[in-house]
């Protein structure tokens, strides 16, 4: 990360640069003056210009790379948009900067032999360049021994932040910034030792530039070796469980790989840029650093492709599917830095600080989200299993997010000298209008997506929504059931009025009139409500079934052909789950007058036939003792609200006594405690001799027929007398 930031910071000085003499012309249209009237100092100036020796020193100077008449005459050559296309435009660019290069590359030796000619005049008294060297080293050493001191003076420190618990979310949030905090101190303290203690003194100007250099290359290289080792806790510093401990999902060999070579890195980097700011004090013009960096900034090339090549694999997750493999990685990562540095030998710095951030922007992003996510996830079992709420964990992962993308639009945005300011000034030129109503864009987005990333943590917290498969049988809390039901609409609707009010916003950055936009969509809605009445009707009856609360998601209901469960809504319709499987898509419109089964209670009455010597006093106590004994079962009794009772004798039937049985449950609860009532009445029928009686047919034929025919036949009216009797009492 530290080579991303520090390159950003070389290339917003490069860009910024360049963009201003790209703008330059624009900026420089003036009206034309009116002639002045000729006085003796302007006839004096006239014959000065028309001197011959003026003439060849003018010629001279025009033709030195370095002369502001050059520069402007380079500058206005660049930028001409009307006359070159950007393609040609970037071409000439590159162009230009190879033979600048061409044209340094002999001067070199002389820049160089100045150069040592500047230090030996003004740091022979300290020894030379050895003694230079001795003086840094013995100021690092210096800030070495502070950080030592430091270490040994925060003992207790260290044992309360050993101490803190690694198997909570909270926990290791806290173990985390407490190691960051105390990395922050040690590289204040390392800074205080080298850089602080060279403060002290007075020193020779030039020798003060060049050790306070190296100084800070050397406290940066030591910031980032102390954030690797915060963050990712290598193998080296013998720290407990450090797999679990570190910010980053990462093995030991990876942490161990990439702490070293990001502080190899770095220190190549640093020390680079620390010789770089140098350079201008000892003679080398901008030229020759332009040359140097070529060779420099191969070494470093060198040095990322190493550590991209010697980088270990990442283990595999079973069920996780890898995008791309790990030799397919490499060779994209080593085309991308070879791409990036063809670009930094060329000299397009646009081309090469939008390559670098399409590059740094997702790491960073991905980076962040894997260590949140890892930081706070969920305790452990011994623990108590505590989890960080949805909303929080949605707010801390894009808030990082949104932080670190408005930090790179911000240093783009100061690269390519585009302000944040209205776009509504018509003297910005067209590719300034362009990147800021792009950079505007995006940070609306970003606001978009934060805003609904709480919004949709919230709703989802509220649905509840990691129910195990075990509990989809369980009651429902008409609450719960109630916001399942409504949620999910006012998710849709706010979604949509989040993305409308972002087009909105976007378009109204960019320059566009909204007023007309919103007034004409006003019209189009019109238009469109009376060309579809159908759908208008089919969403104002699905508001107004809502309003009345006549279903919830779980639910079981039926209109007309229609019956099942209810799975989901949508503005327009709604989906039922018929109880073997098929699901229906109705639309509320068509929807009609609905029957809904799961609502408070349900009694269900059902029939039980026996025969006709049955005593019926004991059939009833027997389903009276079956009925009280499912309503204690701890299967069933969640859901009684009145156990099994016969009514009585409901009719005498064709082949037996038909008794009416009555039970009151909570919905959904009948089904299963019926099946398993039939059960245990037969049973215990049986053991009580009570006949379950079943259709028979008795054939009699010969002499006796008659006389069969006349006892069914007197049997049949008996029934009949009897059933009568019983309806009129």
């Amino acid at each position: 990360m530290s080579f991303f930031h520090s390159s950003l910071l070389k290339i917003l000085i490069g860009i910024f640069a360049a963009l201003f003499l790209l703008a330059s012309p624009v900026f420089a249209q003036t009206t034309p003056a009116a002639e002045p009237h000729a006085t003796p100092k302007v006839d004096q100036f006239l014959q000065l210009l028309s001197d011959p020796e003026v003439k060849t020193w003018l010629e001279k100077e025009l033709a030195k790379p370095d002369s502001p008449a050059a520069a402007a005459d380079a500058q206005s050559t660049e930028t001409s948009p009307m006359a070159k296309s950007m393609v040609s435009s970037s071409l000439e660019t590159v162009k230009r900067h190879v033979e600048r290069v061409g044209q340094t590359i002999p001067d070199l030796p002389r820049q160089f032999m100045q150069a040592r000619s500047t230090v030996m005049q003004d740091l022979s008294a300290r020894g030379g360049l050895l003694g230079v060297f001795l003086l840094v080293a013995v100021f690092i050493a210096a800030g070495i021994a502070m950080t030592r001191l430091v270490f040994h003076l925060t003992v207790r420190f260290r044992r309360w932040l050993i101490s803190l618990s690694k198997d909570t979310p909270q926990g290791r949030a806290k173990k985390i910034s407490a190691r960051f905090l105390y990395s922050i101190l040690l590289i204040l303290a390392f800074s205080l030792g080298s850089t602080g203690a060279f403060m002290i003194f007075d020193w020779p100007p030039l020798l003060r530039e060049v050790v306070l250099a190296y100084l800070t290359a050397a406290t940066g290289t030591w910031a980032v070796n102390m954030f690797c080792k915060a963050g990712l806790i290598t193998s080296k510093m013998h720290v407990a469980h450090s797999e679990e401990v570190r910010a980053l999902p990462i093995s030991n060999e990876t942490a161990d790989h990439w702490s070293r070579w990001l502080v190899i890195i770095a220190g190549w980097f640093f020390f680079v840029e620390a010789t770089f700011s140098l350079l201008p004090l000892l003679g080398l013009n901008s030229d020759g650093i332009v040359v140097l960096t070529i060779p420099t900034y191969f070494v470093l090339l060198c040095l990322v492709l190493v550590a991209i090549w010697l980088r270990p694999h990442a283990p595999r997750i079973e069920g996780k599917r890898q995008l791309v493999s790990h030799t397919a990685a490499t060779w994209l990562l080593t085309v991308y830095f070879i791409g990036l540095w063809l670009l930094q030998l060329t000299g397009s710095w646009t081309a090469f600080s939008v390559v670098l951030l399409a590059f740094a922007i997702p790491l960073m992003v991905i980076v962040a989200h894997k260590a949140v996510h890892f930081i706070l996830r969920p305790a452990s079992v011994e623990a108590g299993g505590a989890t960080i709420p949805a909303v929080t964990l949605a707010v801390i992962d894009r808030g990082i997010r949104v932080a670190l993308i408005v930090l790179a639009v911000f240093f783009a945005a100061r690269m390519w000298g585009v302000s944040m300011s209205s776009m509504q000034n018509p003297e910005n030129p067209t590719t300034t209008l362009i990147m800021r109503g792009l950079l505007n864009t995006l940070v609306i987005a970003l606001a978009a997506d934060f805003g609904w990333s709480i919004i949709k943590a919230l709703i989802e917290r509220k649905l509840g929504i990691h129910r195990h498969p075990e509990d989809e049988q369980a009651e429902i809390d008409p609450q719960q059931a109630r916001l399942r039901t409504l949620l999910p609409i006012i998710q849709n609707i706010l979604f949509a009025s989040i993305v409308i009010m972002a087009i909105l916003m976007i378009l109204s950055s960019i320059g566009i009139q909204i007023g007309p936009l919103i007034a004409g969509a006003g019209v189009v809605g019109v238009a469109i409500g009376f060309g579809a009445q159908t759908v208008v009707k089919d969403v104002i009856s699905g508001v107004f079934y809502l309003l009345d609360d006549a279903f919830r998601i779980g639910e079981y209901i039926s209109s007309g052909k229609y019956m099942g469960t209810v799975e989901s809504f949508s503005l327009r319709s709604i989906k039922l789950r018929h109880h073997r499987g098929p699901i229906f898509t109705i639309p509320f419109g068509e929807l009609g007058a609905v029957q809904n089964q799961s609502r408070d209670w349900t009694t269900d009455k059902f029939n039980i036939t026996v025969g006709f010597d049955t005593d019926v006093e004991v059939a009833r106590k027997l389903v009276k003792r079956v009925g009280a004994q499912l309503a204690e079962d701890p299967e069933f009794a969640p859901w009684v609200i009145e156990p099994i009772k016969m009514q009585g004798v409901q009719e005498f039937g064709e082949y037996g006594i038909v008794l009416r049985m009555k039970m009151t449950t909570k919905p959904g609860g009948a089904f299963a405690m019926k099946r398993k009532f039939f059960i245990a009445v037969q049973k215990a029928f049986k053991e009580n001799h009570i006949e379950l009686p079943f259709p028979t047919v008795h054939v009699q034929k010969g002499e006796d027929a008659p006389t069969a025919i006349a006892q069914t036949v007197t049997a049949r009216r008996k029934r009949a007398a009897v059933a009568k009797a019983a309806d009129a009492a």
